[in-house]
C-alpha cells in the first residue's frame, strides 16, 4: 500500500504509552513536532493507541498537539506488533500525514519499520535531529522545498549524515530518546480528542500475552541531575572506582564514554554519546575524557560541565564551562574530599 504525497498533511507523532503512561520520548517529540509543523504551516497529530487511555490525551495537546486520534480496543492494552501497525497504517491511509516520528524505543523500533514496509514509505532509524529544508535531485536537478531533513550518526558514529525522502511519503523516522529537548506544558492548549475506530481481525492476535514483567531499570541516565563520566584516559577497570567514589559524593550517576566502554573499564548501559545515552543533566563531571564529537553530541546541552584531563588541547574543554587541567589520580580525590567537607 503507497500512500499518495500530501504536502498539507500533518506531522504525527506517535504516542507512546505504558500502562496508561506517556513515554517521556513521545512528549519530547511532540515538541519538535510542532517546530516542524509551524515551519510548514500545518497542524501536529498524535496516534493514541489503548485500552483505555482517554485521560492521557489533554497532555498531548498540552505539549503542542492539535488534533489527538484516539484509539480504544481493549485488546491493545499490551503492544502487539500486528495489530498496532493496523492501528497506524489505516489511520495514516485515512488522514494523510505527511511526517510520521516515533521515539526510537524498543517498541518503535519494533513498530516503525512494519509500517514503513506496510506503506512503502521508507524510514530512517535513531534520530539525533530533526529539520526541515529543500533539496536538489542531483538526477533531474529539481529543488524539493520543505522536506524533512533526518539527521543521525553513521559508520559507527564518525560521520553525521542527513538523510532525505522525496520519492516515497509519508517521511518517517525513529527519535533517540533525550536527544529533543522537552518543553514546558501549556494546560490551557486547546486542541481536538478525535475517536477513531480501526477493525481489527482476530488474526491479528495470534500472540497472546500470557505473562507480562516488567524489569525496573537500574540506571536511569536521563534522568540524573549530576553525572560523573569516566573516559579512556582513566586507565583500568580498578580506576575507575574513583569515579564511582565521587559520583557518590556528589550523589550523581555514572557514565562513561565509548572508549571506556570498549575498553571493559564498565558496562555498556553506562554510555553516554551518540551510540549511548543522550543527558542533560545540572551537573556534567568529564574525567579522562578527550571530547570526541560522538561524545559531545550526547552530553554538550548539560547546564554545567567541569573537564577534568592532562591535554589542555582536548576537545572537551571546548564544550567545558569549567576545566582542570591535571592527573584525575590527584584531582579526583581532592573533589572528594572538597564535596564531603561541603556536606
Amino acid at each position: 500500500m503507497m500512500i499518495e504525497k500530501n504536502r498539507q498533511g500533518e506531522v504525527w507523532v506517535f504516542a507512546e504509552q505504558q500502562d496508561g503512561e506517556l513515554q517521556e520520548v513521545s512528549l519530547e517529540l511532540c515538541g519538535r513536532a510542532r517546530k516542524l509543523a509551524d515551519q510548514l504551516g500545518v497542524n501536529v497529530g498524535a496516534v493514541l493507541p489503548g485500552k483505555t487511555v482517554s485521560q492521557i490525551a489533554p497532555r498531548l495537546i498540552a505539549q503542542g498537539v492539535d488534533n489527538v486520534y484516539l484509539v480504544e480496543e481493549e485488546r491493545l492494552e499490551f503492544f502487539r506488533t500486528d495489530p498496532y501497525t493496523k492501528v497506524l497504517v489505516e489511520l495514516m491511509t485515512k488522514h494523510r500525514p505527511q511526517i510520521v516520528l516515533y521515539g526510537a524505543t524498543n517498541l518503535g523500533r519494533d513498530l516503525a519499520p512494519r509500517v514503513a514496509s506496510a506503506t512503502r514509505s521508507g524510514m530512517t532509524a535513531d534520530c539525533t535531529d530533526l529539520e526541515i529544508g529543500d533539496v536538489t535531485d542531483g538526477r533531474t536537478k529539481e529543488v524539493h522545498k520543505n522536506l524533512l531533513h533526518q539527521i543521525r550518526p553513521a559508520f559507527g558514529g564518525n560521520i553525521i549524515a542527513t538523510i532525505v525522502n522525496y520519492d516515497m511519503w509519508p517521511q518517517m523516522a525513529t527519535v533517540r530518546e533525550g536527544v529533543m529537548p522537552l518543553f514546558d506544558a501549556d494546560p490551557n492548549r486547546k486542541g481536538q480528542i478525535l475517536r477513531e475506530t480501526v477493525t481489527l481481525d482476530d488474526s491479528l492476535f495470534l500472540v497472546e500475552v500470557i505473562r507480562r514483567h516488567v524489569e525496573k531499570r537500574e540506571l536511569n541516565l536521563k534522568g540524573a541531575r549530576i553525572i560523573v563520566a569516566g573516559g579512556g584516559g582513566i586507565g583500568s577497570r580498578e580506576n575507575f572506582n574513583l569515579i564511582y567514589e565521587l559520583a557518590g559524593a556528589v550523589g550523581g550517576a555514572v557514565g562513561a564514554s565509548r572508549a571506556a566502554i570498549d575498553s571493559g573499564y564498565v558496562g555498556h548501559e553506562h554510555q553516554i554519546g551518540q551510540t549511548g545515552t543522550t543527558v542533560r543533566p545540572a551537573l556534567y563531571i568529564a574525567v579522562g575524557i578527550s571530547g570526541a564529537i560522538q561524545h559531545r553530541a550526547g552530553m554538550q546541552d548539560s547546564a554545567k560541565i567541569i573537564a577534568v584531563n592532562t591535554d589542555k588541547d582536548a576537545p572537551i574543554f571546548s564544550v567545558a564551562h569549567y576545566g582542570i587541567v591535571g592527573d584525575f589520580k590527584t584531582v579526583i580525590p581532592m573533589m572528594i574530599k572538597a564535596f564531603k567537607e561541603r556536606v
